[in-house]
């Protein structure tokens, strides 16, 4: 990769050595201005978050790529009390791919315990035209092929249960154009019915993406990566129900 591919994609994606750049790119929107920062958010009096540890496991849009290093996931931790582990990396991928992969980063992380995993359906492998793969009929994590999509989300599925014994929510992007992504969505909703886990499915909810152009400006720097704003006040006031319900029921 040349330099200027390097710098290229740390401008547009918050990457590599070059991600200051993009940071400063993003730092002017107006859903980044100061009144969406996490000293500005308040505490909820009461949550049945409160105490609990959650492991988030993602890439760009859960590290919070275009907001400064803040996503969704500093905003719950922060308003409910809870602790968390914000294992992102921007440009990773489902599919193992080596030391930067879902998989190989959460088989390194040194948490004696979880109340929950957050795993984000990543738009890397949609852009990088990853093997989808499909459902196995095994439930052992020998089987599954961790070179497709379906294989690594399986494997992380039964890892997360064999090491925390926890709950696991899995969560899409909003809509956006991508065929690669509506088929990965599809796979994961068959995926959810093996294994009964929790999704948050923002891609097919027609009233959550039904927002007027002037939130699509505030609450989304591109197509993919939301803002603060986007976070604070459309994805977590959207995540923070099905989260509660899913330790309720714990």
């Amino acid at each position: 990769m040349t330099g200027g591919w390097t710098a290229f994609c740390g401008y547009q994606w918050s990457w590599g050595p070059f991600a200051r750049l993009h940071d400063i790119k993003t730092a002017g929107l107006p859903g980044n201005s100061g009144q969406y920062d996490l000293a500005n958010v308040r505490r909820l009096t009461s949550s049945p978050l409160e105490g609990k540890h959650i492991l988030f496991l993602g890439s760009s849009v859960t590290y919070g790529a275009a907001a400064q290093g803040v996503s969704f996931a500093d905003y719950i931790a922060l308003r409910n009390g809870c602790t968390m582990t914000k294992e992102a990396v921007s440009g990773t991928t489902l599919v193992d791919e080596g030391f930067g992969s879902y998989i190989s980063r959460l088989c390194k992380l040194d948490v004696p315990h979880a109340d929950l995993l957050v795993c984000q359906l990543s738009t890397n492998d949609a852009t990088q035209k990853k093997e989808l793969g499909s459902v196995s009929e095994s439930f052992d994590r020998a089987d599954f092929d961790t070179k497709t999509i379906a294989g690594a989300i399986e494997w992380i599925i039964s890892y997360t249960r064999e090491t925390w014994d926890c709950p696991v929510v899995f969560y899409t992007n909003p809509r956006y154009e991508s065929g690669e992504y509506a088929a990965m969505v599809e796979l994961l909703h068959r995926i959810q019915q093996k294994w009964n886990i929790t999704l948050m499915d923002l891609w097919s909810d027609t009233q959550f993406n039904s927002i007027t152009p002037q939130q699509q400006v505030l609450y989304m720097a591109d197509r993919i990566h939301p803002t603060k704003a986007g976070y604070l006040e459309w994805w977590t006031p959207y995540m923070e129900p099905i989260l509660y319900q899913v330790v309720e029921e714990t």
